[in-house]
């Protein structure tokens, strides 16, 4: 019984299809759906307990691979957002930066006046 409870739950084939995450929108009104059928789980009749509950099983797979999809698709633009700024040369920047910082506020550059 328990390893057909993890089936349900756990749904590799879902999670590893890496297709565009779902819009926060989505997702919440999933959650919204979800909540309501937990809501109204202890009024469902017994014959219609086994649709609602795979249902909610449903409803747990898409939100879970939505998530999935949200993680990869992070995780595809920060590995991108790094070769990028990997490829980049900040020294010029940083040698400005040091320059600039080395001025006070009266404008001198740090020499001394005679």
């Amino acid at each position: 019984m328990a390893e057909i409870a993890t089936a349900m739950v756990y749904s590799p084939g879902l999670m590893e299809d890496r297709r565009e995450a779902p819009s926060v929108e989505e997702l919440e009104k999933r959650v919204e759906e979800l909540e309501g059928i937990t809501d109204r789980l202890g009024a469902v009749r017994d014959e219609d307990l086994v649709g609602t509950l795979d249902r909610a099983v449903s409803l747990l797979r898409e939100i879970n691979a939505g998530i999935e999809a949200g993680i990869h698709q992070t995780g595809e633009e920060t590995r991108n957002l790094d070769t990028l700024l990997g490829g980049m040369d900040f020294g010029p920047f940083d040698r400005a930066m040091e320059e600039f910082e080395g001025r006070d506020p009266g404008g001198n550059t740090g020499g001394t006046t005679g």
